[in-house]
């Protein structure tokens, strides 16, 4: 499957539709009723597991199996979970935040300069899915690429505001040192090596990537979501939320919950790729954002992922004769066309490589 060069449709900004002053959201933002966020999912927020990381690289054994241990319990009751002590600085964290705001806010022909195509998505964008006529989320963004380094180029990192490239690099290394923390107690949470998932991802030839996601106020949040539900396609995700205001939520059982952002936290979530790997001992679970009349919202979403090459399939080592592989092996190059063809589609995903039984 190719990717068209260009998209179906014309491409209109989120943010200049909310700055235009409009009081009702086109047709083509509004959800179906099912899929509306309800009145007390707009209101609810709730605190999901918050796990302090200091002592994940601690000397102490019993420190460590500890702090693994509270990862697994988040993982296996949520999906979702915050971390604190994480080791990134709280100002890096900042400035990333404010740089990208800031970006947002520079005249439309500069943003401009950035637009994306659906062949790579690199760049500034405002849809997923390339399926003409599809409903549309009411957010922009900028994507990117940071690793492997073969798939990195700087030149299409904004130059405004002066210090963005810069700052984008800084924090982009440090979750990068994050992930590899986190796949280490993934891993012996599995029962596997300690770099068993890291080698599997492709070890120094991993993939990282970023989707910075502003959503804008809108006139109806009723009716929209900044964020269609989906799981993660790919295999963690690092979600820096916006201080002020919540958006994110998750689904628990038949209910959507929003997650209250812990002040210098990250939200850490388990990707479609993960859940392969572990043949589903671990569960990327769906989520959506749901947007404000009152209030704009940015966040960061890091994704370390698969190196796109290298086929993914259920872990030799978990697989038993009562406990056989569920997926087909594929490479998170080909999976993701899915997600960029359709755009979001809650699990679909991941359920349809489930093996024949």
């Amino acid at each position: 499957m190719n990717l068209q060069p260009t998209w179906p449709e014309p491409i209109v900004r989120v943010q200049s539709l909310s700055n235009s002053g409009i009081t009702a959201i086109p047709k083509q933002y509004i959800k179906s009723s099912s899929s509306r966020p309800s009145l007390a999912q707009l209101a609810r927020d709730v605190h999901i597991p918050v796990v302090d990381l200091s002592n994940l690289v601690s000397a102490d054994p019993s420190l460590r199996d500890e702090t693994r241990s509270l990862v697994l319990l988040a993982c296996r009751e949520w999906g979702f979970f915050q971390v604190v002590n994480h080791g990134v600085e709280h100002a890096l964290m900042g400035r990333a935040r404010e740089i990208w705001r800031e970006f947002f806010y520079l005249p439309m022909e500069v943003k401009q300069c950035y637009a994306n195509s659906p062949v790579t998505y690199e760049g500034y964008g405002s849809r997923l899915g390339v399926e003409k006529g599809i409903k549309l989320d009411w957010n922009d963004y900028f994507f990117l690429h940071y690793l492997p380094v073969s798939l990195r180029d700087e030149k299409k990192w904004p130059t405004l505001p002066h210090s963005c490239r810069e700052v984008l690099a800084e924090y982009s290394n440090e979750l990068v040192k994050l992930s590899e923390k986190l796949m280490k107690a993934f891993s012996v949470n599995l029962g596997l090596e300690e770099d068993y998932l890291q080698k599997a991802f492709g070890g120094e030839e991993v993939g990282a990537c970023m989707r910075v996601n502003f959503y804008p106020k809108c006139p109806q949040p009723e009716l929209t979501l900044g964020l269609s539900p989906h799981s993660d396609p790919g295999g963690l995700t690092i979600l820096l939320p916006d201080s002020h205001v919540s958006g994110l939520q998750v689904r628990q059982g038949d209910d959507w919950v929003t997650v209250k952002p812990v002040p210098n936290a990250f939200v850490v979530n388990v990707g479609d790729q993960l859940q392969v790997l572990s043949n589903a001992r671990y569960k990327s679970v769906e989520h959506r954002v749901i947007v404000n009349s009152a209030k704009e919202r940015l966040s960061l979403a890091f994704f370390y992922n698969p190196n796109g090459n290298i086929l993914i399939e259920p872990a030799k080592e978990l697989i038993k004769e009562d406990q056989p592989p569920l997926y087909a092996p594929m490479t998170f190059n080909d999976y993701r066309l899915f997600i960029r063809t359709r755009g979001p589609c809650g699990k679909s995903q991941v359920e349809s490589l489930k093996s024949p039984r």
